[in-house]
């Protein structure tokens, strides 16, 4: 068996539903210690961290990734056991198999390999792991981030193992994400039987033309790659179930996907400019999930598009779709970001699985991206 097919399998045993890291940082922790590494452990609440490091000095490229899962489902509903790896027709099935335990254990083995090749290299080689990129992502890279911060530590380059790739491993690289802005708003009226909405005041009938221009607003045209911001609303709730109940409050939940035309402050003040000007008794509670980041044409940019064309045989696209992912915590810390991972089609889904071809091939691709990076001229 081989040593990422050993690894991804171990990984995958391990049920590390977030915020249970259930050990797989100590493993890799002691993999990458034997070789050289400087590891930490930080634990902040209920999450794991680790923080490992090779070399010293600039520049400093990181390899950031995630031990935990998502929860399976009924087993009933897989196949096999999610979290006992099976492999089938040449592909490995388990939960995080392709989301994100294969790139983990690429990503050790592709820096062992690395620093046994070139222990002089140039720079700082680290690997930065999370137990809570699933969950809230409170007490996990957000909050190493600002430990870093503390530190002065810079980041130069920063590689997402999360899973990319459309169809074929290497066909798409992810060079920046859209921020993420949610909303808890609170319409207050005044309750009261419906035959007398004189004596009440009916809180949906009052946030239905806000709501309607904040749901037709365009926000803009969009950013180099990026598509124009977006606002969707997700839940609305008000009244006890009665049809003759003028309802005294309207609770709506909403959630803001954008790009770098704005920051999360800015759309907070847009939306209540919205709000106030229908003259609402409103509370509204913000979550801010992420500030978007991009990453412009640079050396990041030109490596990974090179190793990536030689890997899939054509040059890769270059997005900026999907969701968040830890990334938006290391950008701001000045790093150039990218994502490169196995193929996405499974993931969180019934039967998670990554081909065998692809996983073997993972460790050489990141370690030639490390290579022509860090290895001494």
């Amino acid at each position: 068996m081989s040593d990422i097919l050993e690894l991804t399998k171990a990984l995958i045993e391990r049920r590390s539903i977030t915020p249970d890291d259930a050990g797989c940082l100590p493993l890799i922790a002691e993999r990458l210690t034997k070789s050289g590494f400087g590891c930490e452990s930080l634990r902040h609440g209920e999450v794991d961290n680790l923080w490992a490091t090779h070399g010293e000095g600039s520049p400093v490229l990181v390899l950031l990734g995630h031990t935990d899962v998502v929860p399976p489902g009924p087993r009933e509903a897989w196949s096999s056991d999610p979290f006992v790896p099976e492999i089938r027709d040449g592909v490995l099935y388990g939960r995080g198999a392709a989301d994100m335990k294969s790139g983990v254990a690429a990503f050790v083995i592709a820096a062992e390999r690395f620093v046994a090749a070139h222990p002089d290299h140039r720079g700082t080689l680290a690997i930065l792991l999370t137990s809570d990129e699933e969950g809230v992502a409170i007490d996990g890279v957000r909050r190493v981030a600002a430990t870093l911060r503390e530190r002065g530590r810079r980041i130069d380059w920063c590689i997402t193992g999360e899973p990319s790739s459309k169809n074929a491993l290497g066909d798409l690289v992810r060079v920046g994400r859209r921020g993420t802005l949610s909303a808890k708003l609170h319409v207050r009226g005044i309750q009261g039987h419906v035959a007398y909405p004189e004596k009440a005041r009916n809180p949906i009938h009052q946030a239905l033309p806000a709501l309607g221009d904040l749901a037709a607003r365009r926000w803009d045209d969009g950013y180099e790659t990026f598509p124009p911001t977006s606002l969707q609303i997700t839940d609305a709730h008000a009244g006890n179930g009665a049809n003759n109940v003028i309802p005294g409050q309207l609770d709506v939940l909403f959630n803001l996907r954008y790009n770098p035309n704005w920051s999360a402050a800015r759309l907070e003040q847009a939306c209540e400019s919205v709000l106030k000007s229908h003259d609402l008794d409103y509370t509204i509670e913000w979550q801010r999930g992420g500030e978007p980041f991009f990453t412009p044409e640079g050396e990041l940019r030109r490596v990974v598009r090179e190793v990536l064309t030689e890997v899939a045989g054509t040059a890769p696209e270059e997005s900026t779709g999907g969701g968040t992912s830890d990334a938006r915590f290391i950008a701001p810390l000045g790093a150039h970001c990218v994502e490169i991972g196995p193929v996405n089609a499974s993931i969180h889904k019934v039967d998670e699985h990554v081909r065998i071809d692809d996983l073997e091939r993972l460790p050489g691709l990141y370690g030639v991206v490390i290579a022509r990076l860090l290895a001494a001229s």
